[in-house]
């Protein structure tokens, strides 16, 4: 999650974790977060196998709001597939995705 989603969420009070093992797309939908002001799909930008979450956010999801592109933030960890690497190289680098968040859709 990157520091602007999480702004946008507010205070996180619940995050549904994938389960590890899962193959997953790009796009799909591997779990969910709660805030004080709405609900949210976490959907993965790459295609692979999630090898590990952050056990962490059960107990205390408010660390994405603290630490959201920190070391405490994180939700889960892919195993990239060779799709997932073609995938990663179509994915806005910060400075592109900075830009993008500053603009109205």
């Amino acid at each position: 999650m990157t520091e602007y989603a999480q702004k946008a969420l507010g205070d996180v009070v619940f995050v549904e974790l994938p389960d590890t093992e899962t193959e997953v797309s790009a796009g799909d939908s591997i779990g969910a977060v709660e805030s004080v002001k709405s609900a949210s799909d976490i959907m993965t930008p790459i295609s692979g196998t999630i090898v590990e979450r952050n056990e962490a956010l059960d107990k205390k999801p408010g660390l994405i709001n603290q630490s959201a592109e920190g070391p405490d933030g994180w939700i889960a960890k892919l195993e990239v597939t060779e799709d997932g690497m073609a995938e990663l190289e179509e994915l806005m680098d910060e400075e592109a995705y900075k830009d993008f968040c500053t603009k109205d859709h």
